[in-house]
C-alpha cells in the first residue's frame, strides 16, 4: 500500500525516534508499505517517520545510483541491488574525509542542496528477522544511510548546510508547509493538506 509522505514542517519530523522490539504491530507490512511508497516516489532511501511513525526504522536501495558512468566497476556492484532494512540503528563512528553530494529528500520536494558528509561510516542495526548486524558501508551506500539515519534522530539535510542557503530555500520550505508543492507523489502536509 502506498502511504503518504509527510511534508517538511510535520513534527514527525523533528522526533528523536524510539527503538522497537521484533512484536511491532504489522512490522513486515509496515516495511513493505514503506518499499513500495519509496519506489512509488522514485527514491532511494525512506525513513519510518516520513509516514508519520516515530519509530527507529529506515529502509535503502541504492539500485539507482549503479546508474551513474562516473562511478568504478567495484562501486557500482556494490550499489546495483543493494537493499536493506535498519531497525533501532545506532551510528557507531563516521569517518574519512567529507565529500559534497547533492541532496534530495521524499519530504522536501523540488529542493536539493549540497551537502557534506563522512565518506566512511561503521553502524550496528537490526534487520527485519531482528538480527543484528554491525557493519561498515563508504561511498553513496553511506552517503544515503546517513541521510535516512538522520531522519531517525530528527534531523533533515537543510540542517547541514549554511544560513546562506537556507535564507535562500526558505519560500520553498514555506510553501512545503502550507501544501502548495506538488510532487507526482502521495503527500501529507503539515497543515492538512494532502497531495497528489
Amino acid at each position: 500500500m502506498i502511504l503518504p509522505i509527510v511534508g517538511y514542517g510535520d513534527p514527525v519530523l523533528r522526533v528523536v525516534c524510539e527503538d522497537i522490539t521484533a512484536e511491532y504491530p504489522n512490522l513486515k507490512a509496515t516495511v513493505a508499505n514503506m518499499f513500495e511508497t519509496m519506489y512509488n516516489a522514485y527514491g532511494v532511501g525512506l525513513a519510518a517517520p516520513q509516514v508519520g511513525l516515530p519509530i527507529r526504522l529506515f529502509i535503502i536501495d541504492t539500485t539507482p545510483f549503479s546508474d551513474d558512468e562516473d562511478l568504478s566497476d567495484e562501486e557500482r556492484n556494490r550499489l546495483d541491488g543493494f537493499k536493506q532494512v535498519f531497525i533501532n540503528a545506532k551510528m557507531l563512528k563516521e569517518e574519512g574525509e567529507e565529500w559534497c553530494f547533492n541532496e534530495g529528500c521524499l519530504s522536501i520536494p523540488d529542493v536539493r542542496e549540497d551537502v557534506y558528509r563522512k565518506e566512511k561510516i561503521t553502524i550496528e542495526y537490526y534487520d527485519l528477522d531482528f538480527i543484528k548486524h554491525t557493519d561498515v558501508f563508504d561511498g553513496k551506500a553511506a552517503r544515503v544511510i546517513q541521510h535516512e539515519y538522520d531522519h531517525i534522530e530528527g534531523v533533515l539535510f537543510t540542517d547541514h548546510i549554511s544560513t546562506l542557503k537556507k535564507q535562500m530555500i526558505k519560500k520553498r520550505l514555506l510553501n512545503i508547509m502550507e501544501g502548495k508543492a506538488r510532487p507526482d507523489y502521495k503527500m501529507k502536509f503539515f497543515g492538512g493538506k494532502k497531495g497528489r
